[in-house]
Formats: C-alpha cells, structure tokens, sequence
C-alpha cells in the first residue's frame, strides 16, 4: 500500500461514517402514525421554521458529503489502476 491508498482510504471511511449519522440526524418524510391520528405538534409558526431550517442543512450537507463520496470512490478506483 502506497501513502495515497492509505490517505484516501481514511478519507473515505471518514466521508462514509459522517453520510451514516447525517441520514441519521435527519426526520423521515413520512408523518408516520402520530399524523394518522391527526397529531399536531408542530403546527406552531417556530414549531414549523426552525425543524425546517435544520433539516434543509442537514440535506445540504448529506448532499455535498455524498457528491465528495462518489467522486473520492471514482477517483480511488482510477488511481489504483493507473499507480499500482
């Protein structure tokens, strides 16, 4: 193993560790059985602003971690053959 390989192996066990606790982190889409029932606990105008604005950073960030993750494996992968 090479100090690449072993650089960008850590990188992406870092990137993929932090994509698992962001999708995590994040609310599922779905209202699940409480908004079945009709439970309204967020029908607040803060209840409403503040998941929402936590939420939209967490998918930026799930997004761009996942975008560096495809593009570090790809890389990997293309160097591994040209270098080895």
């Amino acid at each position: 193993m090479n100090v690449f390989e072993i650089i960008a192996g850590s990188l992406l066990l870092i990137c993929c560790l932090a994509l698992v606790i962001l999708v995590m982190l994040q609310e599922p889409k779905q209202g699940g059985l409480g908004s079945t029932f009709g439970d309204s606990s967020t029908d607040s105008y803060f209840g409403k602003n503040s998941g929402r604005t936590l939420e939209a950073m967490l998918g930026r960030f799930t997004k761009w971690f996942a975008i560096g993750f495809f593009v570090l494996t790809i890389l990997v992968s293309i160097f591994s053959v040209y270098i080895s």
